[in-house]
């Protein structure tokens, strides 16, 4: 078997117990008892063995309120500004709005739907590592969850952000493939296409917006996951027609809300198709 154990950056130790390390402004930088949550979580993920099922996360009181505040929030915002694609995943992939649902339930409707598998990771790792793994069809997830003082912030990726904004559409066929291509073309073209490749993921499955009804609507998880971003992003944000050229060289920055969105004007899986088409076509390194 192969252990997936990557060496993720939020893996610089602050301490000789610490696995993950909180920037001084995390919400949860001066909370013990948090900080020894996110390294149990951590230490779980890095000691699970590819083939065996998902590690059980017992999700505490305080966790579950968390999802269900978020859940609370986005709910309304995604009648409002989801995407058709994103309500059409919904309907093969349920999430639970109650309870924290475990990637090993979530992968038993992945499976069913598309093949794909979310397996554990215990913080954030390249985007090579990241978008090569799921040209395998395997997205990696955390598991933790959010500071519960701030429950509609997170400053990196948490358990809210993947299965709210990721986990329902992998199992949808369209962005199964676009994240499959996705996967394909990172494993394969230089370090400077693949910062390339990596912008377009961003500006696309993760803050990619489509014209429906003459509305941009959210279909990229960082949107679909953010109760602040998608109340906003139709007012504030400045909205560009797909450009590969101009969404590849344009930087981010992930603690921030995005000042330029790129907006898909024409039917969803036509739009996949000719982005699948044109991550396939970049040239091996």
């Amino acid at each position: 078997m192969v252990q997936l154990n990557p060496t993720p950056s939020v893996e610089a130790m602050t301490s000789q117990d610490d696995i993950v390390h909180l920037d001084p402004d995390h919400p949860g930088f001066r909370d013990a008892a948090y900080r020894a949550r996110r390294n149990a979580i951590a230490k779980a993920a890095l000691n699970y063995v590819e083939g065996a099922p998902a590690p059980l996360v017992e999700y505490l009181p305080a966790e579950q309120e968390v999802w269900r505040t978020v859940w609370r929030e986005l709910a309304p915002l995604h009648q409002k500004r989801a995407a058709r694609a994103y309500h059409e995943a919904l309907e093969s992939v349920p999430i639970d709005r109650v309870t924290v649902p475990q990637l090993r339930e979530v992968n038993t409707l992945l499976q069913n739907a598309s093949g794909f598998a979310m397996l554990p990771v215990a913080g954030l790792v390249s985007h090579r590592t990241f978008l090569g793994f799921m040209g395998k069809s395997v997205f990696l997830s955390t598991q933790y969850m959010r500071h519960p003082s701030v429950p509609l912030y997170t400053p990196e990726p948490d358990v809210v952000h993947e299965l709210v904004g990721h986990a329902a559409t992998l199992g949808h066929p369209i962005f199964a493939s676009l994240n499959q291509a996705f996967g394909r073309a990172a494993s394969r073209v230089s370090d400077a296409d693949l910062e390339k490749v990596g912008r377009m993921y961003w500006y696309t499955m993760e803050f990619g917006v489509v014209l429906e009804n003459g509305e941009p609507q959210a279909y990229g998880a960082g949107l679909l996951s953010s109760f602040g971003e998608l109340g906003r992003y139709q007012r504030d944000a400045e909205l560009r027609p797909i450009d590969w050229d101009d969404m590849g060289a344009r930087p981010y920055d992930p603690t921030r809300y995005q000042d330029v969105l790129y907006v898909v004007n024409e039917p969803f899986a036509d739009f996949a198709k000719r982005a699948i088409a044109y991550l396939d076509s970049l040239k091996p390194a």
